[in-house]
């Protein structure tokens, strides 16, 4: 692996025992059966390059690579901005079958990172990168150096990204990180760094895979199978053709294969709540129905103690809150986490990839690929329940005489229930069909590339088992629905109450690249380089409405539309201002309709006082123009669990409730935004300094620091400042809109509490984010043929914080942003540890990876930074210590080459089968952190696999 060293300050924190790097480095020779060739300007190929050490003369006889971040061919491909180098060997010795667990593996992708387990997200069935903590949509994924389409839904009803999950491994040569700007290169979106795919430009011969696994505990049983066959030298046949094929499936992992408290809902053996579903003083309701009669008109309040319908069968079991009158009786208490509850998702994805490659001479070629990815979920949720606080609060819905579930004559019966008998399901079946012509060569002194892309994703989205609020009251009013024996509902009942959501999503991606260099004149330390390119490129977006109309319960709702057609221009000089002094400065002009132009100029330089080190540094100007999500039209709302507690009301408030759950148990709070379109684009400033030294042959070390910070932030307008603002005045304050519950059925008087609170989304003040990443490996080669590679690397954050309306909101080492995807939080340090032994046909590789605690506030949903966690006995936090603890687990993969033709490989994930720590806060799982800590809810999980060559 060849790959820009990171952080030596980290090295005294990191190298205990404790993490650091996710791949270990090597320089192992490229597959005897891939063909090389002359590497184009605008992607990459692997290549030897020199090591710090190499002098200037030698290394202008080493073949040039255009290293992610720069236009320019170049020899050394240590540039003056931090790159990370995957190679495909790298990839093998990882164990991992999919792009997207390759690249959420570095260490800087942090906070907004999207995990292929958030299935209640609105971007479910997806998987995207945030590195430096920035969110998707300011990491830009580029395949072959080119954009690639959007998944059809967007994260948080707001962010554009590319889903990781949607690209073929099989081709994949290697995968570049850059953590740095990039903007002056590639335009918006690249403020964090740039993901480049780079898939291999050729190959010859035939290779298969095929590889099972399981979980120790139970479920998730892996398929994954490729074959990658290729013909043709382009030096002898003037062409190479190859088509590489990938199938991965995964089955489901039910959280009732998992051990307490992950696989349940009644929290009270770890010193919590029971948030058992029946108990309707929680008013949430099982799939055995609970009444309570309420007198002889409607609206009123239970005369009498609650009753099951019918026995407590499914799971459920006979609960009794004691007493003789209302808020009390008999209820079937229902777990419906353990009932229901998934940490993982059935999905398959299958895809192919072709590309044929056509040399004219020796300076010309062209090639021309195509690829088709399709990836399918089906995720199983928990059944929808009257009970339900938006769009319409149905807490108090009744059972009118005469109903034939309705057991007391002549009253009305409060109900609560959950629809058993219509299973609740998200179905998402993605396409993505990319092709892409390419032609290269030279024309006198200059080389030329040009490339179309067209890219388009289509996405089939469906949803069954949601309630409908108009479907609901017919049935109530007409009896058409049998509540007490819901087996004799015939479909078409059930349909009228539930009635399918089908939604038909796309985005489109089609670009034209034309780019030229060359060499210009010779300076002390060698010849200066000129690169400039022009771009167009057509993007389009629509997703269409979640929830239309708002017509089903407890449903969030999201509507993205847009298309624009973007232009641009760059170009980028190198000055070898000496053989120890390098200087690079490049720029690029972006033409947006309706949003206006944007410069985005970058400078880098790279000293080398000695042969064994140099230091870097870079200073670029960045922006992201607002993204469909953000623009007029489009609109999002969504929920957060939390308490009014939690939320930071005063003791006032909660004292005129008498603490009662009204506002101390979780509830759903739905968060609203809508597109603005007087937004203006995110601008940005970086600057990175580094460190890279060779002291000795067998160990390279780096270090970079980097500081990055944002003006105009486009953000949700801040919903804690609005509750905050309520709960001590009772007004809403202006630009926002709050809707309320129905009263606390305890104190009917108090104050309302918010189920509703959404604005306009706004430009914000600014955000900065500063840190270090730290890469230092070391290779070994001993006289008895035994090779080891060991790689340190590790990600600190210093500082992340937010100016919003004036308040500083600061997340790092925090489960802040809460509002952020799934609450994941933002982790000071994340890291690995890689180590591998190579002797003769055997390898073997061992990796430990760590994530850092986390204290659970979150300023932008309660505006301090109080604990935000208080599920815990007499309202005090759950967690030991209001703390997210940190997790450490380790990966063990080997192989054994058994001839030329076959190898035997096999893997085991969480060796020690460590558990996640807890996690209450979270709202895309139960009591755990699926974004950091998934390999904790896995458990031990081993594959056995095998290569075979032709």
């Amino acid at each position: 692996m060849k790959r820009n060293k990171l952080a030596l300050t980290l090295a005294g924190l990191l190298l205990a025992p404790v993490p650091g790097a996710v791949f270990a480095q090597s320089t192992a020779p490229q597959d005897q059966q891939t063909t090389q060739t002359q590497q184009p300007a605008a992607q990459t190929q692997q290549t030897t390059a020199p090591s710090p050490q190499a002098s200037q003369g030698n290394a202008k006889q080493l073949q040039t690579i255009t290293v992610t971040g720069s236009a320019l061919p170049r020899v050394d491909t240590e540039t003056p901005s931090p790159v990370t180098v995957i190679t495909a060997q790298d990839i093998a010795r990882s164990g991992f079958t999919n792009v997207s667990d390759v690249v959420r593996a570095v260490s800087a992708d942090n906070s907004g990172t999207i995990p292929p387990s958030f299935y209640a997200g609105f971007a479910t069935g997806s998987s995207g990168v945030a590195l430096r903590g920035l969110t998707v949509n300011s990491t830009l994924v580029l395949v072959d150096g080119k954009r690639a389409a959007s998944y059809p839904l967007v994260d948080d009803g707001i962010r554009s990204f590319v889903d990781l999950q949607s690209l073929p491994l099989v081709a994949v040569e290697r995968i570049e990180v850059l953590k740095d700007g990039a903007s002056s290169i590639y335009g918006s979106d690249a403020i964090a760094g740039v993901v480049n795919i780079i898939l291999k430009p050729g190959y010859q011969g035939v290779e298969a895979t095929a590889e099972v696994g399981n979980s120790q505990r139970g479920g998730g049983f892996h398929k994954h199978a490729t074959l990658l066959a290729g013909m043709g030298d382009l030096n002898a046949d003037h062409y190479n053709a190859y088509m590489g094929a990938e199938w991965n499936q995964d089955q489901s992992i039910p959280l009732s294969k998992r051990s307490y408290p992950f696989n349940s809902s009644n929290f009270t053996g770890i010193g919590g709540p029971d948030l058992r579903n029946g108990n309707p003083l929680n008013t949430n309701g099982s799939t055995i129905g609970t009444v309570a009669p309420a007198g002889t008109t409607a609206g009123g309040a239970a005369t009498g103690p609650f009753q099951p319908l019918g026995p407590c069968t499914g799971g459920t079991q006979l609960e009794t809150v004691p007493g003789t009158g209302p808020n009390t009786g008999t209820y079937c208490a229902q777990d419906q986490a353990y009932q229901y509850g998934h940490a993982q998702q059935y999905t398959n994805r299958d895809g192919i990839y072709g590309r044929f490659t056509y040399k004219f001479n020796d300076t010309t070629k062209a090639y021309a690929d195509v690829s088709y990815y399709q990836s399918v979920l089906h995720a199983v949720g928990t059944p929808f329940q009257i009970q339900s606080g938006v769009p319409h609060n149905t807490d108090a819905i009744e059972l009118p005489p005469g109903n034939p579930s309705n057991p007391f004559p002549g009253q009305y019966a409060l109900i609560n229930y959950a629809f058993g008998d219509l299973p609740a399901l998200t179905n998402t079946d993605t396409h993505n069909v990319r092709g892409m012509i390419d032609l290269q060569g030279t024309f006198g002194d200059w080389n030329y590339e040009a490339s179309v892309v067209g890219n388009h994703a289509w996405m089939g989205y469906t949803n069954t088992g949601l309630i409908s609020y108009q479907g609901l009251l017919n049935a109530l009013a007409n009896g058409t629905y049998n509540f007490a024996n819901p087996s004799s509902n015939t479909q078409a009942e059930r349909n009228a109450i539930a009635p399918p959501d089908i939604a038909q999503n796309h985005a489109d991606m089609d670009v034209f690249d034309f780019n030229v260099n060359r060499e210009l004149f010779d300076l002390p330390g060698g010849a200066t380089g000129l690169a400039a390119g022009v771009q167009f490129r057509h993007e389009a977006q629509l997703q269409e409405q979640l929830n239309p109309g708002g017509i089903y319960q407890s449903l969030g709702n999201t509507f993205i539309t847009g298309s624009r057609n973007v232009s641009g221009i760059y170009a980028e000089f190198d000055a070898p201002l000496l053989e120890s002094l390098e200087a690079d400065v490049s720029g690029r002009f972006d033409h947006y309709p309706h949003i206006g132009n944007n410069f985005s100029p970058k400078i880098g330089l790279k000293w080398k006082p000695a042969e064994w080190l140099a230091v870097r540094g870079t200073y670029s100007k960045g922006f992201r123009a607002p993204q469909f999500g953000e623009g007029p039209g489009s609109f999002s709302a969504g929920f957060v669990n939390s308490s009014v507690q939690s939320q930071g009301a005063p003791a006032s408030f909660l004292a005129a409730h008498g603490n009662s759950n009204y506002v101390t148990v979780p509830y759903a709070l739905e968060e609203g935004n809508s597109g603005n379109p007087n937004l203006k684009p995110e601008k940005s400033q970086s600057f990175t300094f580094g460190v890279v030294v060779q002291p000795v042959s067998w160990l390279n070390a780096s270090i970079d620091y980097y500081n990055i910070r944002k003006s105009n932030v486009i953000v949700p307008a801040d919903p804690g400042i609005a509750l905050l603002n309520y709960y001590n005045t009772g007004t809403v304050l202006p630009g926002y809109t709050i809707q309320f519950d129905t009263p606390d059925p305890q104190h009917p008087t108090a104050p309302l509490r918010p189920v509703f609170v959404g604005a306009d989304y706004v430009n914000g003040d600014w955000l900065k984010t500063t840190g270090v990443d730290l890469d230092l490996q070391a290779h070994f080669d001993f006289s008895n043929g035994i090779k080891y590679i060991s790689e340190l690397q590790g990600t600190q954050i210093f500082q992340w914080k937010e100016d919003i309306a004036g308040n500083i909101e600061s997340y790092v080492g925090t489960q802040g942003p809460y509002n952020l995807s799934s609450g994941a939080g933002t982790p000071r340090t994340r890291g690995s540890w890689a180590n591998t032994v190579e002797y003769g046909p055997l390898s073997l590789t061992a990796t430990i990876y760590y994530t850092s605690h986390q204290y659970e506030s979150a300023q932008d949903v309660t505006g301090t930074t109080a604990c935000f966690d208080t599920l815990g006995a007499n309202g005090g936090p759950l967690a030991s210590n209001c703390t997210l603890a940190s997790f450490t687990y380790g990966n063990l993969v080997g192989s054994y080459k058994i001839n030329d033709h076959i190898t035997v490989t096999a893997s085991v994930d969480n060796v020690t089968n460590r558990k996640p720590p807890i996690d209450p806060l979270n709202y895309a799982a139960n009591l755990y952190n699926p974004t950091y800590d998934f390999a904790g809810i896995v458990g031990r999980f081993w594959n056995v696999g095998v290569k075979v060559k032709f």
